[in-house]
């Protein structure tokens, strides 16, 4: 993320994906420092009811480096994406920073729902713990401090994919510290603005999904901003809940979906919170 308002139009790079499957459209969206293969174990399912679009955001996997890591940029590389495959109003998953990506492209392009996969939006806690380490982030020992990160929030994840998704991540100091220079360079009065302006622009349905309890109060600090939002809970299930416990994250996807409602239901409850095992 950056602060880009009012930088004029992003430049777009043109971004690695996969695209597979038909049916209604739905983008997935990585978290950072990894790429569009840690969604393989629920593409091909996925893929059986959904044309399945999978990008690596700018700085990652195949797609190239940038001048810029700004929310607004990565949306518009990936709305760029779309728009040139003829997709219409898809439903964008993003886990992590992927979450935050796909709650900036709700908030600017037509989008059918938003699954934020384990990322509160509530950055300015966020932004305390990692200025207590960003001497560490900028220098030598920078993969050392995400790996650490990454160690702490595995939760049950199996071991073959911790490998798995371990041999993906390609911690980049220089995309990670532009990801994360409003984190790290504006003031929390400031950045509290900058998340308010994003998460009050979207209107589409909204699932915030969590492996990691973002804790008491978060609820009804995103409903302030996000009236309409869900609020879920799978308690123990760490930072990447859809990989722990797949065919359940994606039979969640299709109730969320509303490409995928039998005609005549309804939106699920707004300002909702669910918690169970």
């Amino acid at each position: 993320m950056s602060d880009a308002a009012g930088g004029g139009e992003p430049q777009v790079v043109e971004l690695g994906h996969s695209l597979s499957g038909e049916g209604p459209s739905v983008v997935l969206i990585h978290g950072i420092t990894e790429d569009r293969r840690t969604w393989d174990p629920v593409i091909d399912d996925l893929a059986g009811t959904h044309q399945v679009l999978a990008v690596d955001l700018r700085g990652h996997g195949a797609s190239p480096m940038a001048d810029a890591y700004d929310l607004g940029s990565m949306a518009a590389d990936i709305q760029a994406l779309v728009e040139r495959l003829g997709l219409q109003a898809p439903l964008l998953v993003g886990h992590s920073l992927g979450g935050t990506v796909a709650t900036a492209y709700a908030a600017s392009y037509l989008t059918r729902a938003v699954i934020n996969v384990d990322q509160p939006l509530d950055l300015v806690g966020f932004q305390a713990q990692v200025r207590e380490v960003e001497s560490v982030l900028r220098s030598d020992d920078f993969a050392v401090v995400i790996e650490q990160l990454f160690a702490s929030m595995r939760g049950p994840l199996p071991e073959p994919e911790v490998e798995r998704v371990g041999s993906i991540r390609t911690p980049r100091q220089d995309v990670v510290l532009g990801v994360w220079s409003p984190v790290l360079d504006l003031s929390a009065e400031r950045l509290g603005e900058l998340v308010d302006e994003v998460a009050s622009a979207v209107t589409a349905p909204y699932l915030s999904l969590h492996g990691i309890d973002p804790g008491p109060g978060y609820a009804e600090w995103l409903a302030e901003r996000l009236p309409h939002a869900q609020v879920e809970v799978w308690a123990d299930h760490g930072h990447y809940p859809h990989l722990v416990a797949p065919e359940r994250f994606l039979q969640r996807l299709r109730d969320v979906d509303p490409a995928t409602w039998p005609p005549g239901r309804s939106a699920e409850p707004s300002c909702s919170t669910r918690r169970g095992p």
